[in-house]
């Protein structure tokens, strides 16, 4: 597993959020910045970062409320806007003049908004298993278990306990897969047991109905980004159609599809891994 040191920034209202830091890039590649999704954290990315770093320097962030960055006092705060403003002042403050963003899921979704927002930024763009409509089932699901306070006595326990729950979208994974899967989505906590390593609270802002969006033009204007959509083809949150007029309505987005894999794609799937070989190598052609 590749070496990182842990960075920390902090938020516009205060919170002490946390990265991994993995070195790499000193011939002037941008760094790649992974952000994860709804429940989970940097450690995601662990896979992603262990193949790439030394040849890019790898930045994964844990958002507000996951992993090492400190709970929100506020709810209402866990939405991808202020998410991005969270992102941006990290960008800001290590000064970063351009970045390749890998988003799954929600960090998909803050992605495409930082796209957005500081285009000149953006060198290259990876989304992971979203795009600008979501399934109504895969959100369905979503409500559903997010927030749920659950605990296990051993990390087999949690293991097993999640691929009762999940493993339609993982299912030809192994126990052992199941039992690592464990050990990124959760922690121990100051009794030992283990535990969801996310603010239960993050479940609140899901509960209030939300004003319809149209992402279609903040998808259109990524135009021109190198850009690459993973797909699990068992997802209920990107459908294939979805994924389909993604792909007719930019050219500079690549796609591939994880056979076997629902929502979400873990990226080191031979698929995903040589479609983000490629991205990277259209990133480091463009400079």
């Amino acid at each position: 597993m590749a070496e990182w040191t842990d960075g920390y920034w902090q938020s516009a209202d205060g919170l002490r959020l946390h990265y991994r830091d993995y070195a790499g890039g000193a011939d002037g590649r941008p760094p790649i910045l992974c952000i994860p999704g709804l429940t989970r954290n940097a450690r995601d990315f662990e896979g992603v970062a262990a193949r790439l770093a030394g040849d890019w320097r790898v930045l994964c962030v844990d958002l507000r409320g996951r992993g090492g960055s400190d709970k929100a006092p506020d709810p209402a705060t866990y939405n991808p806007l202020v998410y991005l403003q969270d992102v941006q002042r990290l960008v800001a403050e290590l000064g970063l003049a351009r970045i390749v963003l890998f988003g799954t899921s929600l960090g998909g979704l803050v992605s495409l908004l930082f796209a957005n927002a500081a285009r000149a930024q953006a060198a290259g763009l990876l989304l992971n298993d979203v795009g600008p409509v979501i399934e109504e089932a895969g959100l369905a699901t979503i409500r559903a278990y997010v927030g749920r306070y659950e605990s296990w006595p051993t990390w087999s326990h949690a293991g097993r306990a999640l691929k009762e729950a999940q493993g339609d979208r993982y299912p030809d994974w192994s126990i052992d897969q199941w039992i690592a899967h464990a050990k990124r989505a959760c922690r121990l906590n100051a009794s030992g047991n283990i535990v969801f390593d996310y603010d239960m609270a993050i479940a609140e802002p899901l509960k209030a109905p939300a004003p319809a969006v149209d992402l279609w033009p903040a998808f259109d204007a990524l135009a021109g980004i190198p850009a690459l959509l993973v797909r699990g083809a068992l997802s209920d949150i990107l459908s294939r159609a979805t994924a389909e007029e993604m792909v007719r309505r930019n050219r500079d987005l690549e796609s591939v599809t994880v056979p076997g894999v629902g929502h979400a794609p873990m990226l080191d799937e031979p698929e995903a891994v040589a479609g983000i070989d490629h991205l990277l190598e259209r990133v480091a052609r463009a400079g």
